[in-house]
């Protein structure tokens, strides 16, 4: 794990930890609060899946441009950019997880949308600065033109990190469906199937980015 990722998972772990209380010491009232927040955390997830698939395909695309640190850029990639940067600027984080109302979802489902909230908030916010500091670099002063080539890695590594945390998403769910006691506790209202494919929507194969950043900046 990297950087800001790594610290967003075990922010998400500790919040699970503390908030979830799902084991045999809980209480059959808050375990099933618990279960009931889940599956309000699968409806979100699912419903968020259409942005969420525009905005990865959109930054693999453009990924390769940057992955590696900014080199000298052409009109092409320019353009890439500021494609990305615009697809990644119409996520909208759900009203769920914001965060004054994710603070009463109990359990895991705390975690899990703690880990979406993160990944919106590193892509958007990551790409609009790569975009920005390639316009300074170019068009600013040089004073600005150096700020943005000292910083551009860290922002390169936080779109990274967002994707990171995204694809942490899927596999966490399932074990937190898991924990819960599964299908033969949730029943019709959230099923094994259901639960497959949250993991294969939010998952390593399929939103992780590749290759890895070959920058050095907050590693």
């Amino acid at each position: 794990m990297r950087g800001v990722a790594a610290l967003l998972l075990a922010s998400g772990a500790a919040l699970a930890a503390s908030a979830c209380g799902s084991g045999a010491s809980s209480s059959p009232a808050a375990a099933r609060l618990e279960r009931e927040d889940l599956v309000l955390v699968s409806r979100t997830l699912l419903s968020a899946r259409g942005q969420v698939a525009v905005e990865v395909a959109a930054t693999r695309a453009a990924w390769p441009l940057v992955a590696n640190g900014l080199t000298a850029s052409s009109r092409d990639s320019r353009v890439a950019i500021d494609a990305v940067r615009e697809d990644a600027a119409r996520l909208e984080l759900p009203a769920l997880f914001e965060e004054r109302t994710a603070a009463s979802i109990t359990g895991p489902g705390s975690a899990l949308a703690a880990l979406f909230r993160s990944y919106v908030g590193l892509s958007t916010r990551g790409w609009q600065l790569i975009a920005g500091a390639i316009a300074q670099i170019e068009h600013g002063s040089p004073v600005g033109a150096r700020f943005a080539r000292a910083n551009i890695d860290l922002y390169i590594e936080s779109v990274y990190d967002g994707h990171f945390t995204l694809a942490q998403i899927g596999k966490q769910f399932k074990a937190s469906y898991e924990e819960l006691g599964g299908s033969r506790t949730f029943g019709a209202s959230l099923t094994e199937a259901e639960v497959d494919q949250l993991e294969s929507i939010y998952s390593e194969p399929g939103d992780r980015l590749h290759p890895h950043p070959g920058v050095r900046l907050g590693s």
